[in-house]
């Protein structure tokens, strides 16, 4: 994806997606939709999904930083002595680190919300237009996402918004049946 294509995506799913949530009552917003993947104890709402993209995305971006400065992109599923986790460990890892996020924000109006991730997509923004072709082209290694590139990985947000929303929406219609 090249720069303008990579913003329009950015820009455009952002703007549906808070325009579909700020359309939501607070009761449909804050509403148990799915259960934690960290303790089942736990429901996560649409803001809640919605605050966790804003922790990929910040994330992402300190990915980038580090692998434009030649340094280890990819950390997550590392060891303290470089040898690689397996995946269940990984993702009880990203699990109990994005429950710990969720937990800080849960509750707090969606104004807030979007205030804390418009301060990380400005920060997205600000990376966009300051890499140049050649390092939005450069891989990632290890990275998994879209086509493992600065840029795929970085138009990747907009999807990562969609597929929560989506899941939190496949809950209401759990909770429908039930």
């Amino acid at each position: 994806m090249n720069r303008i294509e990579i913003e329009v995506k950015l820009s455009r799913d952002r703007a549906w997606l808070l325009e579909t949530l700020s359309g939501m009552s607070e009761d449909e917003l804050y509403a148990p939709r799915t259960q934690s993947e960290h303790d089942p104890g736990k429901w996560w709402s649409f803001a809640d999904h919605f605050v966790h993209t804003t922790l990929i995305e910040r994330n992402w971006n300190d990915m980038f930083r580090r692998h434009l400065e030649g340094k280890q992109g990819m950390t997550i599923g590392t060891n303290p002595d470089g040898t690689r986790q397996g995946m269940d460990e990984i993702m009880a890892g990203i699990h109990q680190w994005t429950e710990g996020w969720a937990d800080e924000h849960r509750g707090k109006a969606l104004d807030e919300l979007v205030r804390i991730g418009l301060r990380v997509r400005a920060e997205t923004l600000q990376l966009l237009a300051e890499l140049t072709d050649d390092e939005l082209e450069s891989k990632i290694p290890g990275a998994p996402w879209a086509d493992g590139t600065v840029g795929g990985i970085m138009a990747a947000n907009a999807d990562h918004g969609r597929t929560h929303f989506k899941w939190a929406k496949a809950g209401v219609a759990e909770a429908a049946q039930t």
